[in-house]
């Protein structure tokens, strides 16, 4: 019987928090997933929307542990299961998946291993789950020993309003059918409020918890760079890969651009390989491998691959053609940096890619009839728009990707090209009246193409079809080119002062922001880009680095890793994560007391190999002997061990920041002083609360107003700030809301 049958007669708070620890190494949880176990721990349909890198496995492998019976995964992919069961069995988990890459023989010897107790978690492909003979098998192991529950991952393959929707996955609500008692839990990293509405109808979840993390990726740099021709277009991409280390993706339109880009790559002394579907079945899981096992560098793909890929050190993402929709774009670059570590998403955007891809949508035809699909054509279209929109804008670009999930985002993220190299800024106010003005004018029927031309004064038989050119905002607007105003459109959507349908026409619609611009209670700002030179590529690693002989170790650690990751034949991020390697190199235990308290470390991995690694850096010390902190450097010689080298110098400029805030400084006066804006300190302050800093926070929220906001986040919970806001009327600034929910949610649950 597996060891993991003794968590089951724990106390429900003791079981999760020590599982947590001894299987998968974490003290405490991520944000959102005690109430997502919980929920499921209860019996609960869940629905649980996290961003990748956000912790969704846990939310269903954990509560598999600690219930009676079996939980059956239902995943798209092949490479995901594997992926995902040799981490289980690493860990010292029961995981095994059933599908076509087996044989007769294996598929019995697992089939066994099943009944005998040995497994917790069964994975499969959705064809495979309701074959007649595997359900016959489902029903043996329920009488046997029971069904804890079906997990859904990648969920959003249910609804044809995902970027990814698979036909096989309809048939999930069969699911219900054949055990309405059986929970069930649906997981996915994109889904806008549509589709989250349709994957709760296709799975036929009963009253399920629903829980929407944050999308923002506050780790991923995002920048979009301007096509320059092919050949320059290459170098700069070359360019690009060769500032980064560790593995990187770089995604294109095509099968032939990835074979061309792959190999100038190697040409060019880049360890890159190419995946697509035109490549066979053999020579892409070999590709996947040797990447995914750090063989190699850079893997070139269409957006065939990646869907499920667990890889957590991914440093890049570049996108050198145009995505085709937000939510694969933000699926694709959320590739990067899934172990917290800072890591960048780059686009290159070149305006002969929407060409080639409304081809695409083009294509998009009955089977049966050839007849054109002419709704699912519409709502491409759409998507390919508002991909357009993003690159152009040149408003904070986690606040144009945030506002397409429904999350608001206010202020400098400071982690993007805009906001580091930022425009200058103009009044559009009045503009802005006589935009909105002709949306009302023209009864709020039509999108921004339409309302432009007749601000400019076209004669396009669509304006004079409908009489547009008697309305008294006709021609009002002959004063700015086409390209200004379209930018306006865009930024007046990406602000919120307007509202855009998502259902393929994109029609412009007032709210009430666009009124109080209307009754000038509110000014618009708009950042102008005329002639700009492209911003250049944030440099992460100019700042302040850690020690040579910790650099030095680290390096040791991760060919350690590499080697032991070779003989076991898994991926090297099986082991341990950068993030604890991290963390060993930091704090170089030297005992398995001190080595079992890194974050990753849990029973089995701190058994297997722990000795392995502190020989390694006793070792170490032989020839770089760990100075001995004074009581005059102890302060620094702890604040250099809190972070990683990518983070040292985020840690060091928020500590900064926290020292002139408690030598009695404003915001302001900060802000002044170091020469940065007021949201970005107000930034640092809020994250230094979230790392756990004690911070008196009354000169920045008074006693009265921290009472009140406290009073909004007992009574509606703290995940999103956009109902926080609209709960406080509006009376409370982002910033405000912000740090106290930081210190809310760190008294209700502290590490």
């Amino acid at each position: 019987m597996s060891e993991t049958y003794h968590l089951e007669n724990m106390s429900n708070s003791d079981s999760l928090q020590q599982a947590l620890k001894q299987y998968f190494g974490y003290e405490s949880f991520r944000a959102g997933q005690r109430e997502i176990i919980d929920a499921s721990m209860a019996g609960r349909d869940t629905l649980a929307i996290m961003p990748t890198g956000g912790g969704k496995s846990i939310c269903f492998q954990l509560p598999a542990l600690l219930k009676t019976g079996v939980t059956i995964v239902v995943s798209p992919l092949i490479a995901l299961m594997q992926d995902q069961v040799t981490a289980l069995k690493e860990n010292g988990i029961g995981a095994t998946f059933l599908n076509s890459t087996l044989s007769g023989r294996e598929t019995n010897q697992r089939s066994q291993a099943i009944l005998n107790g040995a497994i917790k978690l069964v994975y499969v492909a959705p064809e495979r789950l309701f074959a007649e003979q595997f359900l016959e098998f489902l029903n043996i192991i329920k009488n046997k020993m029971g069904i804890a529950g079906f997990a859904i991952d990648e969920a959003h393959c249910v609804s044809e309003w995902g970027h990814d929707f698979r036909p096989e996955y309809r048939q999930l609500s069969r699911i219900r059918q054949i055990y309405p008692d059986v929970p069930m839990i649906g997981l996915t990293a994109t889904a806008t409020e549509r589709v989250r509405e349709d994957i709760s109808q296709q799975l036929q979840l009963q009253q399920p918890y629903i829980h929407v993390a944050s999308f923002n990726r506050s780790n991923l740099y995002y920048e979009v760079v301007p096509k320059q021709g092919n050949e320059q277009t290459y170098v700069n991409l070359l360019r690009q890969i060769k500032r980064f280390q560790g593995s990187g993706i770089v995604y294109c339109l095509s099968r032939k651009r990835v074979d061309e880009i792959a190999s100038r790559l190697r040409e060019d002394g880049i360890e890159a390989i190419p995946y697509h579907a035109g490549l066979g079945a053999k020579e892409r899981e070999e590709n996947q491998t040797r990447w995914i096992r750090d063989d190699v560098q850079v893997m070139v793909a269409t957006v065939a691959f990646g869907m499920g890929i667990n890889k957590p050190d991914v440093r890049f993402v570049i996108h050198y053609d145009l995505p085709k929709n937000i939510e694969g774009y933000y699926q694709e670059s959320g590739r990067a940096g899934r172990d917290g570590e800072d890591s960048h998403c780059t686009l290159f955007l070149g305006y002969q890619d929407l060409e080639t891809i409304k081809y695409l949508i083009a294509q998009k035809v009955d089977p049966h009839t050839n007849e054109p699909l002419e709704a699912e054509q519409r709502i491409a279209q759409q998507q390919l728009r508002q991909v357009v929109d993003y690159a152009e804008g040149v408003a904070c670009r986690r606040t144009i990707l945030l506002r397409y999930f429904g999350e608001g985002f206010q202020g400098d993220c400071a982690n993007c090209d805009n906001c580091l190299t930022p425009k200058p800024m103009e009044d559009w106010t009045v503009e802005t009246q006589k935009f909105l003005s002709c949306v009302a004018r023209t009864k709020e029927r039509f999108g921004g193409g339409h309302v432009i031309d007749v601000l400019r004064g076209s004669r396009k038989e669509k304006v004079l079809q409908h009489g547009h050119e008697n309305l008294s905002t006709y021609g009002i607007g002959k004063d700015h080119s086409l390209d200004e105003w379209r930018q306006l459109s865009r930024s007046l959507v990406h602000q919120g002062l307007l509202t855009q349908t998502t259902d393929g026409y994109g029609i412009l619609k007032l709210n009430e922001r666009s009124w109080e611009v209307m009754r000038n209670q509110r000014n618009v700002l708009l950042p102008i880009e005329r002639d700009a030179e492209p911003a250049t590529v944030k440099d992460r690693d100019a700042a302040k680095e850690r020690p040579v002989d910790m650099d030095i170790l680290f390096e040791r650690l991760r060919l350690l890793r590499k080697n032991l990751a070779d003989e076991q034949e898994v991926p090297p991020y099986v082991i341990f994560s950068n993030a604890t390697l991290n963390q060993m190199a930091e704090q170089q235990p030297t005992d398995r007391k001190e080595f079992a308290k890194l974050s990753g470390v849990g029973a089995k991995k701190l058994e297997q190999y722990a000795d392995d690694f502190i020989a390694l850096i006793l070792e170490h010390h032989l020839k770089y002997p760990p100075a001995e902190p004074s009581e005059s450097n102890s302060f620094q010689v702890k604040s250099e061990s809190i972070s990683s080298k990518s983070k040292l110098s985020k840690a060091s400029t928020q500590r900064e920041t926290l020292a002139m805030y408690e030598n009695g400084l404003d915001i302001d006066e900060i802000s002044r002083d170091r020469n940065l804006k007021s949201a970005t300190i107000w930034t640092h302050l809020v994250q230094l609360v979230e790392s756990g800093y004690a911070i008196n926070c009354d000169r920045l929220v008074s006693p009265e107003r921290q009472t009140v906001i406290y009073e909004a986040l007992e009574a509606i919970g703290g995940d999103s700030l956009r109902n926080l806001f609209d709960h406080l009327r509006e009376e409370y600034t982002y910033d405000e809301i912000k740090i106290i929910r930081a210190i809310w949610q760190n008294e209700k649950d502290p590490l």
